[in-house]
């Protein structure tokens, strides 16, 4: 049997922020433990204090390092700048993989990989959009422009890696049915988040986790809660924990309704801090792939009510109570009313851990992704080297 080598291995994202770092961070730690080599090339100008951290947790299994440069969210001329000073690092770095996440980290990924191809370099060159550039709507110009980018760079890319069934056939919808090779591996988590995460004595009734941007829904959730109570008859008490850039406005918009002292604020912190926090978690989402803080929440023993998009409904079950229409804040209210009311309303539509386990696990990903690696890498393929023409 052709014995396989230690790969070389960098991701290539965008920003250090919510389920792309998350599922690269997984990543990492699984395929350092597994004897690869590491690393990570991401934007610069991104994050805070609390990415710092979770850097900082990763860092011991970053043998190819941390990189960081400027990458802008939008397309612009700068690009061309960053593409150059990208290459020359990844370079310098030798990968044998190259494995871009999202819109902008695919696009440097896959650019940059055959660039090196040209330069009669073996590098196998790989693309997960984690939904991203398919969010875009195929009637607007700006949408008609990314999918089609999509499209061309299918002849730079070796492989698509769909994360739910939902991206991969929003992907054959919107962009093609893909003329490359294509792998389904949905996100997991780690066997130490399947314990349950008791909620602390001061509890309150909801919490938001995530970026705070409309695309998350914060401002359904807001005018959610405000039903809820009046549903109920009686004043509840909720929490939205992240960071983004429209978080004041939001503060604002719970100002104006007079339940700026029922809802908390509070800055992006570690998951397990914040679902001690509730016992009822809402993603109120407009737009997802595969959202890890269900996953997360289900882990925990957490009540989970969400949005039908994206993966969720894989997650939760397609008929589960549990769903809202996606931008519905009376259907929100509706649920988040029935959770709090109903005696036994957690046991009867939440999944089991058994069956989340089964399915949604890191180590499985992580293999099945490794795999993926050795099949177009080759198991017994020489250390990659540069050969000047």
């Amino acid at each position: 049997m052709a014995r396989e080598r230690p790969l070389r291995i960098l991701h290539c994202f965008r920003s250090p922020v919510g389920g792309i770092f998350r599922h690269v961070r997984d990543l990492v730690e699984e395929h350092s433990k597994a004897g690869h080599h590491v690393g990570i090339l991401c934007d610069s100008s991104t994050g805070g204090e609390h990415e710092d951290s979770l850097f900082d947790d990763i860092r011991p299994y970053l043998s190819l390092g941390l990189t960081r440069v400027p990458i802008r969210r939008s397309v612009s001329p700068s690009d061309i700048a960053t593409m150059w000073d990208t290459y020359k690092k990844i370079k310098s770095l030798r990968p044998d993989v190259l494995h871009g996440h999202g819109a902008k980290g695919g696009v440097l990924a896959r650019l940059a990989g055959s660039a090196l191809r040209v330069n009669r370099y073996r590098v196998a060159r790989l693309y997960t959009a984690h939904g991203g550039s398919l969010h875009y709507s195929r009637s607007s110009f700006t949408g008609q422009f990314v999918l089609r980018m999509e499209r061309l760079q299918e002849y730079f890319t070796d492989a698509l890696v769909f994360i739910c069934e939902y991206e991969r056939d929003t992907y054959a919808r919107k962009v093609g049915k893909p003329r490359t090779k294509t792998k389904l591996i949905y996100n997991g988590i780690g066997e130490r988040e399947f314990e349950p995460i008791h909620t602390r004595s001061d509890a309150v009734h909801f919490i938001y986790v995530g970026m705070l941007r409309d695309l998350k829904g914060p401002d359904l959730f807001v005018d959610a809660f405000a039903k809820t109570e009046r549903l109920l008859g009686r004043p509840l008490s909720a929490l939205m924990i992240g960071d983004g850039p429209d978080r004041d406005r939001y503060r604002e918009m719970m100002i104006e309704r007079g339940l700026g002292k029922r809802i908390g604020m509070l800055p992006a912190m570690r998951i397990h801090e914040a679902f001690a926090m509730a016992q009822n978690l809402v993603v109120p989402s407009r737009a997802e792939a595969m959202p890890y803080i269900v996953l997360e929440g289900l882990g925990a023993g957490k009540t989970i009510i969400a949005s039908r998009v994206g993966g969720i409904p894989e997650v939760l079950g397609k008929d589960s109570p549990a769903l809202v229409e996606p931008g519905n804040s009376d259907d929100l209210a509706r649920v988040m009313a029935e959770a709090l009311s109903t005696p036994g309303w957690h046991a009867r539509t939440m999944p089991s851990h058994e069956a989340v386990k089964a399915v949604f696990s890191s180590t499985v990903m992580a293999r099945d992704v490794l795999q993926l690696y050795h099949e177009l890498v080759g198991p017994a393929a020489e250390p990659a080297v540069f050969v000047t023409p």
